[in-house]
């Protein structure tokens, strides 16, 4: 184990990764009360967390918060890679941060989508994404690639 090779990049993926995992299971979406014709994952009222709304995607969202810790891991056990510590966790963050947009702005489930707005817990789970990618960004730009031969892949 090697503690002191973690820099303040790691940490700051560490904690949006955190944030979006505690984010997942926060209310994402609020249906208007008043009106009572919204539906989202057998809601009439209330508001509906992203764990409960996304079937599929929430198994996706947990994997990208573990993302982070997973180089938390690799960095303290000092594991060779053979590409640069961050740069995967920082695409992870990337893709993430993607399919919450989508499905906040563009594409917002339930029934109709105009009455369902958006909760704290989306933002959250977003904030936290962007954070992601700046560690893993962070991360993988200051470490310098080896370089090969000329002519070799």
């Amino acid at each position: 184990m090697h503690p002191e090779k973690l820099e303040r990049s790691e940490w700051i993926a560490a904690l949006g990764g955190l944030l979006l995992g505690v984010c997942l299971f926060a209310p994402w979406y609020r249906l208007d009360p008043e009106t009572g014709n919204a539906l989202l994952a057998g809601v009439r009222e209330g508001t509906v967390s992203g764990w409960e709304a996304h079937s599929f995607l929430r198994w996706l969202l947990l994997a990208a918060a573990l993302a982070p810790w997973i180089l938390l891991y690799i960095i303290l056990r000092d594991h060779e890679l053979s590409w640069p510590r961050g740069e995967l966790t920082a695409v992870v963050a990337i893709a993430a941060f993607g399919i919450i947009g989508y499905i906040g702005i563009i594409d917002r489930p339930g029934a109709p989508p105009s009455e369902i707005s958006l909760a704290w817990g989306w933002f959250g789970a977003l904030a936290g994404s962007i954070l992601m990618a700046i560690g893993g960004a962070m991360r993988a730009g200051g470490t310098e690639r080896p370089r090969k031969p000329p002519g070799v892949l």
